[in-house]
Parts: structure tokens; C-alpha cells; sequence
């Protein structure tokens, strides 16, 4: 699939049978900063207050408010006036709104960059990281990965396990928070992909060789120095990538 970000049209409806992705820098303005916080509730507010850098409560800031910016975008209502709602595991949902009842979405969030994910009547996930060789250690993955993805880690040259790592790490990670589970459900059970070059892809799973057809997987090309990736149920959609 090839990728492009693109500057989006005036009107971005979300129609059925179409994922609208959405990359945005954290990176924003003071003036927009305020305009973002303005729009956060008051829990979200706080919580952005207990963060120790300025840099992390900024970015976390941008990354909540452009999130209601995009969400009241498709539902033709403010930013303020939306309510959340939260998954047994965390995964958030719109709460009790008119017209959102069939519009799922995912956010993910590193470094200086944001994902967010939205469609209507099929649930959706997303992660980005930012790579780090220092973190992308044989001792993690041996804690996280499937034994099947731990030994196709160590078949690869060097130059290219850190990339292996967060291909692996941010398809487990987009999968499970598609289904809604979080880490509740154990990494180890399924298999992905992660060779660099080789197709994304959801190889097996444990208990349910439905899952196999259930959801399609996608890397996303998010920028240098990251890694990224979409979990979508079902395969009948037309996926759109636009630059927020």
C-alpha cells in the first residue's frame, strides 16, 4: 500500500467502509497549546498538571486536545462538549452521544508524534513508537514477544533487529488495542510479523484461528526514526492517511 500524508479537504466526512488515519506533530505553538487546554475536561487537565516536564504535560496537551479537535470535526460538535468513556482495559469510547454511537477510534502517541485512527462500525488500533536501540534488548523481548517472534529476531544482522523490535512491538501493541484487552491479553499468545521489508501481518494466534481473518494489519510509514501501525477489523475499507 503506498503512503502519503496528505493535507486533508475542508470537509473530511467519515463515511462506511473508510479508516481515516491522522499523523500531527506534538510540537505546537504556545497560542495553540492554550487553545487545546481550553478544550480538555477537568480530569484531563489535572492530569496533564501532574506531569513533572513541561515538555511531557505540552505533549500530552496537544495530544488530548487534537484528539477532541478531530473527534468534534466529525461529529459536527465542540471540542469541550465531548465525554469519554473507558474500556475495562482503558480503550476510549465517546460517552452516550448522539450520532457516535458507530464511530470508533485510537490514539497513540511518542516522542514528538501522534496517531489517531477513527471508522465507523469496526474497531480500530494504532501505535507509534519512536526507536531506541538502548530499549530494543533481547531481555524484553523475551518478556513481551511470542517465541516464534523472539527467534525470527535473532536470525537478523544487527543493523536491523532495532527495527525488527518496534515492528514487532507496535503491531502487538495496535492488535490488542483493537480488541480492546490492553495487556490483559498476553503477547506471547499470537504471532506478527517483523522483519524489515516483509509485509505486516497477524501470522497466528492461540484459541481462535478466526482472529487470522477477523483483522488486517498495516505498518505505517510515520516519519524517520519511527515505527507504527494499524489494526483494523475486517478487510471491505478504504483506508485514508491524512497530515493534521
Amino acid at each position: 500500500m503506498t503512503q502519503t500524508w496528505l493535507n486533508p479537504p475542508t470537509d473530511t466526512p467519515l463515511a462506511d467502509g473508510e479508516v481515516h488515519l491522522w499523523r500531527a506533530s506534538l510540537k505546537q505553538t504556545p497560542d495553540t497549546l492554550r487553545q487545546l487546554h481550553a478544550t480538555l475536561s477537568a480530569d484531563e487537565s489535572g492530569k496533564a498538571a501532574r506531569y513533572h516536564f513541561r515538555k511531557d504535560r505540552d505533549h500530552y496537551i496537544a495530544a488530548r486536545g487534537l484528539l477532541r479537535r478531530l473527534l468534534g470535526l466529525y461529529l459536527a460538535r465542540s471540542p469541550q462538549s465531548l465525554r469519554f468513556t473507558y474500556g475495562a482495559y482503558g480503550k476510549p469510547a465517546l460517552d452516550g452521544l448522539p450520532g457516535a454511537e458507530d464511530l470508533r477510534f485510537n490514539v497513540s502517541h511518542s516522542h514528538e508524534l501522534a496517531l489517531y485512527a477513527f471508522a465507523r462500525g469496526r474497531d480500530v488500533g494504532v501505535d507509534i513508537e519512536h526507536m531506541r536501540a538502548d530499549f530494543a534488548g533481547d531481555d524484553i523481548a523475551a518478556r513481551f514477544f511470542s517465541a516464534h517472534e523472539v527467534s525470527m529476531l535473532r536470525t537478523l544482522p544487527t543493523p536491523q533487529r532495532t527495527r525488527a523490535f518496534f515492528n514487532c512491538w507496535t503491531r502487538k501493541e495496535a492488535y490488542i488495542k483493537a480488541r480492546g484487552e490492553g495487556l490483559s491479553h498476553p503477547l506471547d499468545q499470537f504471532d506478527v510479523s517483523l522483519i524489515p521489508g516483509e509485509p505486516a501481518a497477524l501470522l497466528g494466534t492461540r484459541g481462535d484461528p478466526q482472529e487470522l481473518t477477523r483483522w488486517s494489519l498495516h505498518a505505517l510509514d510515520a516519519g524517520e526514526g519511527y515505527a507504527a501501525a494499524v489494526v483494523v477489523q475486517g478487510t471491505d475499507y478504504t483506508m485514508r492517511l491524512w497530515q493534521l
